[in-house]
């Protein structure tokens, strides 16, 4: 699913409560991480849950993500993160706007101080290892 498309779907909703439904949705949508991947190496820093990432590289120099946490919230969390930047190219990733869309939608608002750090750690995490391919 496109950012743009979680947008759409976000602003259809009419209260935070579902929005927050929704949220929780798009976390039990996620693919499943297979354990193997859910190393040490792999877990985010910053963060209050446990959340691994695992990010890679196609053939066309397009992201690829996997990751997965213990949370369903941060699950939903981090569909919103590959929904910005999976399929995108190092400096794609670079130029994009977490910010603007995080506020656009409604997140800063109605999430606790908590999980937005950890969002924005899973978001240093991804250009930390973007940045490399610039």
């Amino acid at each position: 699913m496109s950012i743009e498309e979680l947008a759409d779907n976000f602003a259809a909703l009419d209260d935070w409560e579902d929005r927050y439904k929704y949220l929780i949705d798009l976390g039990n949508s996620l693919p499943a991480m297979d354990d193997s991947l859910k190393t040490e190496g792999a877990k985010v820093k910053g963060c209050m849950s446990q959340v691994w990432l695992v990010l890679g590289w196609d053939g066309e120099g397009k992201l690829t993500m996997a990751a997965d946490s213990d949370a369903q919230i941060v699950k939903g969390l981090i569909a919103v993160l590959i929904a910005m930047f999976r399929g995108k190219t190092a400096a794609e990733a670079a130029a994009l706007d977490v910010d603007g869309t995080f506020k656009s939608l409604g997140l800063d608002q109605h999430l606790s101080p908590n999980r937005r750090n950890g969002f924005f750690s899973m978001v240093e995490a991804v250009r930390a290892f973007t940045s490399r391919r610039t």
